[in-house]
């Protein structure tokens, strides 16, 4: 990677996030009448379901959030912000739990709670940024409830009929990741005195029940004691989750200076890389079997957008970290991939959604799941780490 490509990325990343991703979704999913974002999105930005995913409410604050305290202090930016933290206190958390709904009408009346609790996780960095943008302790507060409300239920959901029996027990990496990610975040933003603590216990977890040396991969879901589950839903691997939570390992790694957390980052993403790069269209797959039998979900082989912003953010970091040449041309690898088939070149933004060979499965630009995060987070992180190797 030279210093010509260097700059070369750093404006795609710089420019695509501040001059195509940020508008389009400020110009068509802010609902200027009951407040909130709709993120329900046709190709060119028509809203086409004006119900409110909880999750976009906190991920699109904190984007927000964090592009006005590290990028610029745009006063459009806070005052977004705040109006999507307005709706989250009005209408996202149920009165009667304090826990989150997953999905609400437009004017913010519930429908539907799930028995996770991520929807906490997005609240508490959004409020976080907030407290850091504007010094109002509220939203400190705010950030430390919520994100303890992601931590109490996750361990301890009695509050929500079981999914399971307790016939085969399991864990997944899930909950470990999202609490090193959140963690990390509010350490940053709002000084949390127990990221540390949650930070080192989810990377033991990890490590202990969900990494498997002898053959090489990161397992998404294991037995209670971390033995692989010999069914469907145990030999299912998400490669482009377990590369996420490889990055978030090995920014951990670098901000501590603590080589062995970059090497168990590295090796994660080198396992995972290994079984999700597509060999015959590239880009990274979506589910794999452990074994190499048949993934059970139809929808296995499909290229969906926030796996390919995963590995683009995680090869560059191992490359910056290691100096290996294979991470720069991962990077190369997915970059390139990514760029040649998900841009839509007409109304901006990115299509969510591809087939195995890179045609477009779907116009949409956005839903429940696919809103304004992975994607201009994936800018903003591959803007700041080349912008720090060009110093």
């Amino acid at each position: 990677m030279d210093d010509i490509r260097r700059t070369e990325l750093i404006a795609t990343y710089r420019d695509g996030l501040l001059n195509d991703t940020l508008p389009f979704w400020i110009d068509h999913c802010v609902d200027h009448e009951q407040g909130g974002f709709m993120t329900s999105l046709d190709r060119d930005g028509t809203v086409i379901d004006t119900d409110k995913g909880v999750w976009q409410q906190g991920r699109f604050t904190w984007l927000l959030g964090e592009l006005y305290n590290n990028v610029q202090p745009c006063e459009q930016w806070l005052e977004l912000a705040k109006q999507g933290a307005q709706f989250m206190d009005a209408h996202c958390f149920d009165p009667s739990d304090g826990r989150m709904w997953f999905h609400v009408t437009r004017d913010g009346k519930p429908i539907r709670k799930r028995r996770y609790a991520f929807s906490e996780s997005f609240a508490a960095i959004a409020y976080g940024e907030l407290f850091k943008a504007t010094g109002d302790q509220r939203y400190a507060e705010q950030a430390k409830q919520t994100f303890q409300r992601f931590l109490d239920h996750n361990l301890d959901p009695h509050s929500a009929a079981a999914k399971f029996t307790a016939t085969r027990p399991s864990r997944g990496i899930g909950f470990p990741m999202i609490t090193i990610a959140t963690a990390q975040e509010l350490r940053e933003s709002v000084g949390l005195s127990i990221a540390q603590e949650w930070i080192d216990r989810s990377i033991a977890d990890i490590r202990q029940y969900h990494l498997k040396e002898d053959i090489q991969c990161v397992m998404e879901t294991v037995s209670a004691t971390g033995d692989i589950i010999d069914h469907f839903e145990g030999r299912t691997l998400n490669p482009g989750h377990a590369i996420e939570g490889a990055w978030f390992i090995m920014m951990e790694g670098k901000l501590r200076g603590d080589e062995g957390l970059i090497q168990t980052g590295c090796q994660m993403l080198d396992w995972m890389w290994q079984r999700g790069w597509d060999n015959d269209f590239g880009g990274i797959l979506y589910f794999v079997d452990v074994r190499g039998l048949p993934v059970s979900e139809y929808w296995h082989d499909m290229k969906f957008w926030w796996p390919q912003n995963e590995a683009i953010i995680a090869t560059l970091l191992a490359f910056q970290l290691t100096g290996d040449s294979k991470y720069a041309e991962w990077h190369r690898m997915i970059h390139d991939w990514t760029y040649n088939h998900f841009p839509d070149p007409d109304h901006g933004e990115w299509f969510g959604y591809l087939h195995r060979d890179g045609s477009i499965s779907s116009q949409l630009k956005g839903n429940l799941w696919k809103g304004p995060f992975h994607m201009p987070r994936m800018q903003l992180r591959c803007w700041q780490l080349l912008s720090e190797s060009s110093c």
